[in-house]
């Protein structure tokens, strides 16, 4: 699947994922509306036909009460129509599930249609007292029975309501937590959705990261955890990082290979340069004056440096070509820090500079390196430890020991290195920008060779520098290096790394 079609996918399954909930939310409303609807069009339209209902009975009673004191007609049509009303609202009962009080209600409304024209003759008819013993022995009893009716049909209609309200307000509450329930689950399910469009890309991009930074770092046998085989925009990508790792391969070997033996090369004819000029010197093609001494000796000193830097880049091809060797063998490692300070003692007089070389008193008396390597790196740190510090400054060479490895620290006060330009110095041919504050120009190579030569020991070197206050070099060996060329392993990286 393309990168295209996953975030296309994952995409649409986030949307769908966060429309559920609102779909969810919106048919629980839609319970929580129709409850509500059934509780105005039947509850409550029961409640206030009821009420209408028991208003009637209160005309009927107060209808009644005026018959059996004025004894007119009026009195008489306004119970006619009271106990009309209410007999026509009590048919009306039966559309809100209230029959068995609208039974009733009319059973009692039919007491008063039977009961009331007695009274009405006898109120009209001039019969006060009869009247009024049928008003007290039958018709207010057969009003009191509709009145009881109407608070039945209350009572039965308020407890209905109450069950109704509840039942509303559970469905509220369901509607709520079934919401947030599916919100939370929706949101759980997109975040997994995110993570995993994360980590099927995210991996990809910081593998391909990694791989650049290899290959920028000249490690261009580095593997990239990514299938080129994969049917997607990484799998394309990785096909031309491996083409792209080979042939910078191929290019640093034909490069490394011209090196060595356009160096080997030059080797020969310099030492031939080298060894007519010191003839030349001693007089045997005849004499030399002063100022043609003068210039063999600047021709030999030029020669002698073109020498070195044929050396050198000899080195440098022999350990990138992995064909750098050491020889590691017993050596006294305070005789060999005693030799190192005395071969640099001169030196560091001649520049005004004071040199300390010291060791710990749990130093190892014996380490198997190869002195004339060792001896190179050391010397080359010293020499432009030296080289750096103004005068009155001092260096210093420091041993001591780390569990089964030996630190050695070489320290000065001289320029230091720009923070910047430290990833840089072990380099071939870099150069830091304090060469201005240097006794002599260098060519860049001694720090690349000594970090081969260090490695090559199953070690490490390390630099730290302030600007101003001085540079230190810490180089970290173990006491019994093993022989030949070790370059270290990296970590195998399966193709489950980057998906």
């Amino acid at each position: 699947m393309t990168i295209r079609a996953k975030l296309a996918v994952a995409l649409a399954a986030i949307l769908i994922l966060l429309a559920l909930p609102l779909a969810i939310s919106y048919g629980s409303l839609r319970r929580v509306h129709r409850a509500t609807e059934t509780l105005r069009d039947h509850e409550f339209a029961a409640s206030l036909l009821l009420g209408r209902i028991r208003g009637s009975v209160d005309d009927l009673r107060r209808a009644e009460t005026a018959l059996l004191f004025v004894h007119d007609a009026s009195s008489r049509d306004a119970m006619s129509r009271a106990v009309g009303a209410i007999a026509a609202m009590a048919d009306s009962l039966d559309r809100y599930d209230l029959d068995a009080a609208a039974t009733e209600i009319r059973a009692a409304v039919r007491d008063v249609e039977t009961l009331a024209p007695a009274e009405y003759q006898a109120a009209l008819g001039g019969h006060g007292a009869e009247a009024e013993q049928i008003s007290t022995s039958r018709v207010v009893p057969a009003i009191g029975k509709v009145e009881l009716a109407v608070g039945h049909a209350e009572v039965s209609l308020r407890q209905r309501t109450q069950v109704r309200v509840e039942q509303t307000a559970q469905a509220v509450g369901d509607a709520g937590t079934v919401a947030a329930m599916a919100a939370v689950a929706a949101i759980a399910a997109a975040t997994l959705i995110a993570a995993w469009l994360l980590q099927a890309i995210g991996r990809p991009v910081r593998a391909l990261e990694r791989g650049m930074h290899e290959i920028s770092e000249g490690c261009f046998d580095y593997q990239l955890p990514i299938r080129p085989t994969r049917r997607d925009e990484f799998g394309r990508l990785a096909a031309s990082f491996d083409r792209m790792a080979k042939q910078l391969a191929e290019l640093d070997k034909l490069k490394a290979e011209f090196v060595s033996v356009a160096s080997h090369e030059l080797k020969t004819p310099i030492n031939v340069i080298i060894g007519y000029l010191q003839l030349f010197e001693e007089g045997v093609y005849g004499p030399v004056s002063p100022k043609q001494n003068e210039i063999l000796k600047t021709l030999e000193a030029q020669a002698a440096s073109l020498a070195r830097l044929t050396k050198q880049l000899l080195d440098v091809s022999r350990f990138e070509a992995g064909g750098g060797s050491i020889a590691p063998r017993a050596i006294e490692l305070r005789a060999f820090l005693l030799e190192l300070e005395a071969a640099f003692r001169v030196l560091a007089q001649q520049r005004g500079v004071a040199l300390e070389v010291a060791w710990s008193d749990d130093a190892p008396h014996e380490v198997h390196w190869d002195p004339d390597r060792m001896s190179e790196v050391l010397g080359n740190l010293l020499s432009n430890a030296v080289k750096f510090t103004a005068q009155g400054g001092r260096v210093s060479l420091r041993a001591e020991r780390d569990g089964e490895n030996v630190t050695i620290e070489v320290r000065d006060t001289g320029a230091g290195i720009p923070g910047d330009q430290l990833p840089h110095v072990f380099e071939k041919f870099f150069q830091a920008d304090n060469q201005g504050s240097a006794s002599q120009q260098g060519t860049g190579l001694g720090l690349a060779i000594a970090k081969e030569i260090v490695e090559a020991h199953g070690g490490t070197i390390d630099c730290e520098s302030t600007p101003g206050v001085g540079t230190a070099f810490t180089i970290v060996l173990p006491m019994r290096a093993a022989g030949g060329r070790e370059r270290a392993q990296r970590p195998a990286v399966t193709e489950g790394a980057a998906p």
